[in-house]
């Protein structure tokens, strides 16, 4: 960072695997290009910010892959027998290959006869909250923040994820039933990427926010409106396409990594 004209102050510990370093520069970009080049190969996180306004007053969050450790539509579409053809359709819709929506009506098309009870069952079975992210979005609240899981997935998943991880509220597509079985349709309209980024500044206005005050976070390409506008973007565990248009990415930490980037104390944290 010195090598990038910066004025390195004395480092702060936030906890047993993060530091705080204050930096007096001219502009950000030499200093996260500089640290981007040290950190190059090694297993660190990192985000280069403004000290000022960093700590957020609203967060948005992506669930599949970000909240959570799976695609809950890869994983229902186990339970009918296709999760290989559905599974290889997200991987190109994450990566921005295909449009989300023509993507997740192809996919939610070939779940067409599946009870409604295998939603439940799918999620008892395979929906786990990702490590730290129960801790992020509760310190978040404590903290006065406003925290939202927005998804291009489903109610039926987003509102016991919501519930389990501590979020204020949640947003997500809804599967059409008839007769306690998935029709293989979508409910209009669809939840995708401008949706996503239109959620957060309904959000942001309700609160009196500016896109400044609030934090976005997801891995796929229909999270990237929401990422680039908000005030800090971060991919989690994201596509190449996603991480290369974010302020930070997380690929090592866990979850706990976005309070860290904060200036949170671990020792706040609430467990």
């Amino acid at each position: 960072m010195a090598a990038a004209s910066a004025r390195v102050k004395e480092p702060r510990i936030l906890g047993p695997d993060a530091i705080d370093w204050l930096v007096e520069a001219d502009a950000v970009a030499p200093v996260r290009a500089a640290v981007e080049v040290a950190l190059a190969g090694l297993p660190v996180d990192f985000c280069v910010q403004p000290f000022e306004g960093r700590k957020k007053g609203l967060f948005i969050a992506d669930m599949d892959s970000t909240i959570i450790g799976c695609e809950c539509l890869d994983e229902l579409a186990d339970f009918a027998g296709v999760k290989d053809k559905v599974a290889a359709i997200t991987e190109r819709a994450m990566a921005g290959e295909i449009a989300f929506d023509t993507a997740l009506r192809e996919r939610v098309a070939m779940l067409k006869g599946l009870s409604v009870l295998v939603l439940a069952q799918c999620y008892d079975e395979r929906v786990r909250l990702n490590p730290g992210a129960r801790t992020l979005v509760e310190t978040m609240a404590a903290n006065g923040v406003h925290c939202f899981l927005v998804s291009g997935g489903f109610e039926a998943f987003t509102g016991p994820v919501a519930q389990a991880a501590g979020f204020a509220g949640h947003q997500a597509n809804r599967f059409i039933v008839d007769n306690d079985v998935l029709t293989g349709e979508v409910a209009e309209p669809i939840l995708g990427r401008e949706a996503k980024r239109e959620a957060l500044q309904l959000h942001a206005a309700h609160f009196g926010l500016g896109f400044d005050e609030a934090l976005a976070v997801g891995d796929g390409a229909n999270d990237l409106g929401m990422i680039e506008a908000a005030g800090l973007g971060v991919a989690y565990r994201a596509k190449p396409v996603v991480a290369a248009r974010a302020d930070a990415r997380v690929e090592h930490a866990d979850l706990t990594a976005l309070l860290y980037f904060q200036g949170y104390d671990a020792r706040t944290f609430l467990a």
